[in-house]
């Protein structure tokens, strides 16, 4: 069977699931059965390089795999499917695809984006994009029109958003961004950084944004075992100076772990449906605990971003965040008193983890910076997984008891 067969009849499965629930597209696009033995499952293909019928004319779309791979094409035309979009990159991590967006940009561009959002994103930013490219970032709270208003420039290029934010949880509304923005220079590139909800939960694609991208690492892969990211969009030139700069620049994932990432987006929309039970029954608790100063969660009716979010989720997602009365000493003895919450980075997993993040994933966000956000030491990230929620109902309030 030659290669021109199999894509159309690849298309042709992958259309026949376009109107269906997420869960079936979860389970069946980019998924159809081996063409050759008939197998069920997505092969992994390890191969480097592949076999060319004269110089330059390789047998399908493959010729070394950096620039493309059998089994990444499989993740990537699921992913797409995810989130109604026409083309989706896989790249090696978030941060590779947070990287690879911004080259896209030039010398002495400008970049609008979020005050409050991933250390990491934050950390690449400030400490190389702006100091070794000369590319001027603007940070600002996205939800005070005037302020985006005034940040417009004839410089500006991209905008960056991440709703909600990590880990304060800012809900930005996409819509009025999006519109705003394209008013005064409809060039200008939209990217929304969907970490925290994933395809089920939100898809600012159809929100007006011109990328979605996601560290696949989290509620996507699911089980603390891949490190990976995906960037999604309908614009074909936008797709074609990305994959340019993916197979350029190489920040791309192995087979085996797109593989991974398949096997675990089959389950994502009932794994994201039972944290966002989980993550609203513990927010709606610490919310009334006398030893919780605060406690943010886009699902609590009391929540000033609820409205917001409710207009273009549908979920909240698992993730909450909580100030601990009492400063970092409070905080860290409910940390370390936590039995079934596990104390390490990242999120969006089956299994519950709790951070710090003055300490862990935002550390270097100068410390200034961090007490404006109200990222201050009693401030502690929740992330709810699959368990019972009546076990990490009482894991909490035990901890809690001990300090």
């Amino acid at each position: 069977m030659d290669y021109n067969t199999i894509k159309e009849s690849n298309q042709t499965h992958d259309e026949k699931y376009k109107d269906m629930g997420f869960s079936t597209k979860c389970t069946h696009i980019g998924q159809e059965p081996d063409p050759i033995y008939g197998g069920v499952n997505v092969p992994i293909n390890l191969s480097t390089t592949y076999a060319q019928t004269y110089p330059n004319v390789p047998f399908g779309p493959f010729d070394y795999s950096r620039c493309g791979n059998p089994t990444r094409d499989h993740l990537e035309r699921l992913i797409a499917g995810l989130y109604s979009a026409k083309y989706s990159i896989s790249w090696s991590s978030g941060m590779a695809a947070t990287t690879g967006l911004i080259n896209m940009l030039c010398t002495g561009d400008e970049v609008i984006c979020m005050d409050d959002m991933y250390g990491g994103t934050q950390r690449y930013f400030r400490r190389i994009s702006q100091i070794n490219h000369n590319i001027k970032y603007k940070f600002i709270n996205m939800n005070n029109y005037d302020v985006l208003k005034s940040s417009l420039s004839e410089k500006t290029r991209l905008i960056w958003l991440e709703s909600p934010t990590n880990p304060t949880l800012k809900v930005t509304d996409i819509r009025t961004v999006v519109k705003m923005v394209k008013e005064f220079n409809k060039d200008i590139i939209i990217v929304v950084d969907n970490t925290f909800l994933s395809p089920y939960n939100c898809n600012p694609l159809s929100l007006g944004a011109d990328f979605v991208m996601e560290s696949a690492t989290k509620y996507l892969g699911g089980h603390s075992d891949i490190v990976m990211g995906c960037t999604a969009t309908n614009d074909d030139k936008l797709q074609e100076r990305l994959f340019f700069i993916s197979k350029t620049t190489g920040g791309v994932p192995s087979p085996f772990d797109c593989y991974m990432a398949i096997r675990s987006i089959k389950t994502l929309s009932i794994r994201v449906e039972r944290q966002n039970q989980n993550g609203l029954i513990l927010a709606q608790y610490l919310n009334k605990h006398p030893k919780i100063e605060k406690c943010m969660y886009p699902g609590l009716e009391t929540d000033e971003f609820h409205q917001v979010a409710k207009n273009q989720q549908k979920g909240f997602g698992g993730v909450l965040s909580l100030v601990i009365t009492g400063g970092l000493e409070k905080a860290a003895n409910f940390l370390t008193n936590l039995k079934v919450f596990t104390l390490a980075e990242s999120l969006g997993s089956v299994e519950s983890l709790a951070d710090h993040p003055a300490l862990m994933t935002h550390a270097s966000v100068p410390e200034d910076i961090r007490k404006e956000l109200g990222v201050v030491d009693g401030f502690v990230r929740l992330s709810c997984g699959i368990e019972d929620v009546e076990d990490l109902l009482n894991d909490v309030k035990q901890a809690l008891e001990k300090i």
